[in-house]
């Protein structure tokens, strides 16, 4: 069926659109035997809904800091309260960036490729010397859970439950391999920005892509839906629980009451969706379809961003 595309008429600018997408309402199987939080295959049914047809870029998250002076949290002065014994020198603003290493390094420790970087915020990808000017047309970065959420309200929206992005992702095609098809490359072509070569220290960017691609730099799915795998990894509005499938009902899920991480039961998590550039076959497979990712409410970095939806 044709579907039916709008712009949401209430924000516009030389780039980015606000263009929303309708996503007609309807049950689907949703997770992935892969992986165990994605357990079991379940059917859930979830109403009709419209859903931004790319990420929030640069340009649109600009124009919500221009209205509302907004600053977020990876630009916010840290609590000495929340550092005991760390000197207040050390307790600078920053966020998380992807530094690759300059040699073959074990996947056990992913502290050898992150680094948290002082300065480094939506504005400043990668620290205080680096900017946005020249990148208003990829997605904006570096925001954690409450930026994406505050944008979202600005704009007239919300973020997306799991199973509305799931059923987005899906584009009326069921569960497949990939959100696109079967084939990791169809005809020899890569449709996604994932990550090529030798994970993490050689990208060999046959994808033409070393970090975030411009939005719509790939092929939409059948519902006119950009960079659903791959690119930036997206906030969902859920709680994060790797059990909650188990429980999941199947109207229309919020989510859990609450969050819960066996690697780390102190932090608050929320569910994040469709992988990034640094997933790969060798490490971060989760740009497959059904599997979940998860984050830190407070936290960021320069592979995570957002879209939204609306009510129909």
């Amino acid at each position: 069926m044709a579907v039916r595309q709008a712009a949401s008429g209430s924000k516009s600018g030389a780039t980015g659109s606000d263009k929303m997408v309708l996503i007609p309402g309807g049950t689907f199987q949703m997770g992935a035997d892969e992986f165990p939080d994605a357990r079991p295959l379940h059917s859930v049914t979830v109403n009709g809904f419209w859903m931004d047809e790319h990420e929030v870029t640069n340009a649109e998250f600009a124009r919500f800091v221009a209205a509302t002076k907004y600053v977020t949290v990876a630009e916010r002065p840290l609590n000495p309260n929340d550092y005991p014994g760390v000197p207040a020198e050390q307790l600078v603003p920053g966020s998380a960036v992807f530094t690759p290493p300059t040699q073959k390094v074990s996947l056990a420790n992913p502290l050898q490729w992150w680094e948290y970087v002082k300065g480094a915020s939506w504005q400043h990808p990668n620290g205080p010397k680096s900017s946005i000017n020249g990148h208003e047309n990829e997605p904006v970065i570096h925001v954690s859970y409450d930026d994406a959420a505050a944008y979202a309200k600005w704009a007239g929206k919300r973020l997306p439950t799991e199973a509305e992005w799931e059923f987005a992702a899906q584009g009326g095609k069921g569960n497949r391999t990939y959100y696109w098809g079967g084939e990791l490359k169809p005809a020899g072509k890569w449709i996604a920005n994932i990550y090529q070569g030798d994970f993490p220290a050689h990208n060999t960017t046959e994808d033409g892509f070393v970090g975030a691609a411009p939005v719509k730099s790939f092929p939409a799915n059948p519902y006119g839906l950009y960079d659903m795998d791959g690119n930036v990894w997206e906030w969902c509005q859920d709680l994060y629980r790797p059990d909650y499938y188990m429980k999941s009902p199947e109207n229309d899920p919020q989510g859990p009451a609450d969050s819960y991480d066996p690697d780390e039961p102190g932090a608050v998590k929320r569910v994040q969706r469709g992988g990034s550039f640094l997933c790969s076959d060798q490490y971060c497979i989760r740009y497959k379809a059904g599997s979940r990712g998860k984050g830190e409410v407070s936290s960021g970095s320069n592979n995570l961003g957002f879209r939204c939806v609306r009510d129909k």
